[in-house]
């Protein structure tokens, strides 16, 4: 079975995408066959592998993921693209339990084939996103060294709580990812504290420091690792997917 994770925060801006993206690259140039599902309707993790986003999802026209995937410049790295139509935006994102237990078949069938499938989910904790939740093995949030980062986590934990709690559910809490992070300014050690003394060993020990690369990569339609590789965050990226792996150990 693969390991699934749904990349997830309420707030946009904390490096959801950007950790996707790059996780996911990094997972591929480690040998494992990887999936990556962009669910968010900005599409930044399809443009910033370099692809187009379709012009309609393959969630809401039931095309087999098999099929949707598209295969990227990384080996062993597939996606499937999101799309930035209005129309299946709202479908995927309507209040149905009829068509969040449809989507959620229709990922979860199509995840045999890899060994590993990140999920990159919309900024909200909205019935997109817990499906995304109720489809994956593992969640994974990363939350940036920043005050109102720390606001409404308490929302987005309880959402998770009630995803896991859900019939058949295997969702399990993957970690906490802090990004941004800049050591210079005495509110990044406020917020590591802060979240280290109340999450503990969820949270990982590798953090994403504040690296122009990173942000410049996907303007290339590259991942940081490809893009800059002797580079702070890809050296933070790699050391993220050594530790994800050893947590399977």
């Amino acid at each position: 079975m693969p390991r699934v994770f749904c990349i997830a925060n309420q707030k946009g801006g904390v490096g959801k995408t950007t950790t996707a993206m790059n996780l996911a690259v990094a997972l591929a140039k480690a040998g494992l066959r990887t999936l990556l599902v962009d669910l968010d309707p900005q599409c930044n993790a399809t443009t910033g592998m370099g692809q187009k986003p379709t012009e309609r999802h393959p969630l809401v026209v039931e095309t087999p993921l098999r099929e949707a995937a598209r295969p990227t410049s990384t080996p062993r790295l597939d996606l499937v693209p999101g799309t930035r139509s209005f129309r299946d935006v709202a479908m995927l994102a309507q209040e149905d339990s009829t068509q969040a237990d449809r989507i959620r078949q229709q990922l979860v069938q199509g995840f045999g084939a890899y060994d590993m499938v990140l999920i990159d989910c919309p900024p909200s904790v909205g019935q997109l996103t817990r499906t995304a939740l109720a489809s994956a093995s593992e969640v994974l949030m990363p939350i940036q060294c920043e005050y109102f980062a720390m606001e409404g986590l308490a929302q987005m934990i309880d959402v998770i709580r009630q995803v896991m709690h859900t019939d058949g559910c295997q969702l399990q809490f993957g970690g906490i990812l802090l990004t941004m992070y800049d050591p210079s300014l005495e509110l990044t050690w406020e917020v590591e504290k802060e979240v280290r003394d109340f999450f503990g060993e969820i949270v990982f020990q590798t953090v994403v420091p504040r690296d122009v690369a990173v942000a410049e990569a996907p303007s290339h339609g590259k991942s940081v690792l490809d893009y800059a590789p002797r580079s702070r965050g890809t050296r933070a990226y790699v050391e993220l997917c050594m530790e994800v792996l050893e947590r399977d150990e």
